[in-house]
């Protein structure tokens, strides 16, 4: 990860978490970056489990915050060896853990004019927005730049039908296996 060096360019923030759609948000902010002569600033914003405010009431958790935030670097460095390779983006910029709800921190780093925000718009069920905010729809309402919401990469549903066949153990379809074999080409 780089050093901190003090804004000058305009920068592409993207908020990363780890998740296959902050992956595909990551590629497409480094894009928009080398596309603007912009500097890429992936950023990783992490909380206590529960929140800041239950690891103040619980005076135990203070000696868990180094490792929380160990642990969230190392899923930042994650993110990056998927998407880049290694941890060299191959633009100026730098790496940034956050310590804050995740939509708040990014609003608070993208907070100048000619900045854009980058973030992963999944697809999500009632329950889980119900469960848990959207980061997207917080940094749409609140970012002071514009922001860019990344639609999920079609590969992404694909594995979430495997998935749901793997957890209630259905059956793998061959008819759809074999229709795919059929569409790819002989060379490959």
């Amino acid at each position: 990860m780089s050093e901190y060096r003090p804004p000058s360019a305009a920068r592409v923030v993207v908020g990363v978490s780890g998740s296959l759609g902050s992956l595909t948000a990551l590629g497409r902010a480094a894009d928009e970056a080398r596309r603007r002569g912009a500097e890429l600033w992936p950023v990783l914003a992490w909380e206590p489990p529960g929140g800041d405010q239950t690891a103040r009431r619980f005076p135990a958790s203070a000696a868990m915050v180094e490792e929380w935030e160990r642990l969230a670097r190392e899923r930042l460095v994650g993110a990056l060896r998927e998407v880049f390779g290694g941890t060299d983006t191959g633009l100026p910029g730098q790496t940034l853990v956050a310590r804050g709800a995740p939509g708040w921190a990014l609003v608070q780093i993208a907070d100048r004019k000619d900045d854009i925000l980058v973030v992963g718009a999944g697809r999500r069920g009632g329950l889980h927005r119900a469960l848990s905010p959207s980061v997207g729809r917080y940094c749409l309402a609140h970012a002071a730049c514009p922001v860019l919401a990344v639609p999920p990469s079609p590969l992404q549903a694909a594995l979430a039908a495997v998935h749901r066949r793997n957890t209630w153990r259905l059956r793998l379809d061959t008819g759809d296996l074999q229709r795919e074999f059929e569409t790819v080409p002989p060379d490959a």
